[in-house]
């Protein structure tokens, strides 16, 4: 397929990239900063926008079959829009261009699966670390959810840079209220690329953790 990646040069986003192109895939990197995601493939075309520029998201849409988006950010301490505004973008665009499928990483502890990442997230995390970031990822998803798009939001756990296992778990109601469960970047990524020949999740939140 000809996919859309946002986010590409966060450590989700690369995964995304190598295994999309490992896969077949041809890939199209929408990036601020180009020099960041430093590899070369003849499948990958790497384009400098933002998220924020509805025009930049329209001109990297031509072509494509779907978007898989790992857009995130590190201002975890200030009121923020990036991630509600820039998928507003990208739903607009892409209703624009006619593509419907999109696939989304938020994370568990939002909206229904609230206080599913572990009481260390709910009781201390997500309340004084991750509570502008987690707000704005709520809105986000219900930006989603309200869109005409064959759409997947995908909840890891806490994530970390571990290989790729294939031994994960997914589904509407993974997660513990006691214990943090864990998932790899490069076990999200393959999950998000194989939600594209699968229709078992589309209009719904699985979860997905080791």
């Amino acid at each position: 397929m000809n996919l859309l990646i946002i986010g590409g040069t966060g450590k989700t986003g690369q995964e995304l990239v190598e295994q999309g192109l490992a896969q077949g895939h041809v890939i199209t990197a929408l990036v601020r900063n180009p020099y960041k995601l430093k590899y070369y493939n003849p499948g990958l075309k790497i384009i400098k926008g933002n998220v924020l520029d509805p025009e930049s998201i329209e001109a990297a849409l031509q072509g494509q079959d779907a978007v898989l988006s790992a857009l995130g950010h590190k201002r975890f301490f200030i009121k923020t829009n990036i991630l509600s505004e820039g998928t507003k973008n990208i739903i607009n665009a892409m209703e624009k261009a006619h593509i419907r499928r999109l696939i989304c990483i938020t994370s568990l502890g939002i909206n229904d699966s609230r206080f599913r990442l572990g009481l260390y997230y709910s009781l201390f995390v997500i309340p004084f670390i991750l509570f502008f970031y987690f707000l704005d990822k709520s809105r986000q998803e219900k930006l989603i959810m309200n869109s005409e798009l064959d759409w997947t939001i995908v909840r890891p756990g806490q994530l970390t840079n571990g290989k790729k296992r294939l031994k994960y778990k997914h589904g509407l109601k993974v997660g513990s209220y006691i214990l943090t469960k864990m998932i790899s970047r490069a076990d999200v990524a393959h999950f998000m690329l194989s939600q594209l020949y699968d229709k078992t999740y589309i209009r719904k939140t699985p979860g997905i953790v080791n």
